[in-house]
Formats: C-alpha cells, sequence, structure tokens
C-alpha cells in the first residue's frame, strides 16, 4: 500500500507566473539587444578602414546589456507578484521597469559614433 504525501509530485509543473516571469525576462533581454544594435554598429564596423573598431561593445556591453535587459523586468515581476499578487499589476509594473530601463540606456550608454562628415560611410 501507498501513502499519498501532501508534498504533491517531484516533477516540473510550471506556474503560470513562473512563465509569465520567463517571458518578461526574455522580452527584456530581446528588447535591450534590439535598442543597442544600431548604437554598437559604428564601433563594430569601425567607419573608414576600420580605424574605429572597438569590440569591446561585443564582449562587455553586450551581455551586461542584454543581463540588465532580463533582470530588471524579472526582479519587477517578482516583487510586485510578492507584494500585490495581482498578475496584470505585476505584468504592468514589469513593462514600465523595461521601458525605464529602456530610457535609461538610450540616455547614458552612447558608444563611440562617426567622428566627422569626412569619415562616413561615402568615401
Amino acid at each position: 500500500m501507498s501513502e499519498r504525501t501532501t508534498r504533491g509530485t517531484t516533477g516540473m509543473n510550471p506556474t503560470p507566473r513562473g512563465v509569465a516571469g520567463c517571458f518578461l525576462a526574455g522580452l527584456g533581454a530581446t528588447t535591450a539587444a534590439l535598442v543597442w544594435a544600431p548604437r554598437a554598429a559604428f564601433s563594430i564596423d569601425g567607419g573608414f578602414e576600420g580605424h574605429a573598431r572597438d569590440l569591446s561593445v561585443l564582449f562587455v556591453d553586450l551581455p551586461l546589456i542584454v543581463l540588465g535587459g532580463a533582470l530588471v523586468p524579472a526582479f519587477a515581476w517578482a516583487l510586485t507578484t510578492k507584494w500585490v499578487h495581482r498578475p496584470w499589476v505585476a505584468a504592468l509594473a514589469a513593462m514600465a521597469a523595461l521601458a525605464l530601463g529602456v530610457w535609461g540606456l538610450t540616455e547614458w550608454w552612447t558608444p563611440r559614433q562617426e567622428p566627422d562628415p569626412g569619415y562616413g560611410p561615402g568615401i
């Protein structure tokens, strides 16, 4: 005879709240990378003859930006669901945190841009 435990099964049963938090983290990471890409294009390309190439934007900036983009909405989601217990309020808070994070990224992080008009892509 087997006895049932009150703990439940040991298998993974994702809850809708956990899935929503992971979705918001993925959305934040994707959004941060899409905002990062056009701003870092000149540093990756290097401009005229590659003289201004700076690949640290790939190896340092990109991982930090994607990590921040994933963590900001996930933390906002987790904190809001803990305090409010309403998923739609937590989703709004996570989206607001993501929007503020992207705004902060565009205001604060500016990689090297083209030095002067003579070095543009038309030469």
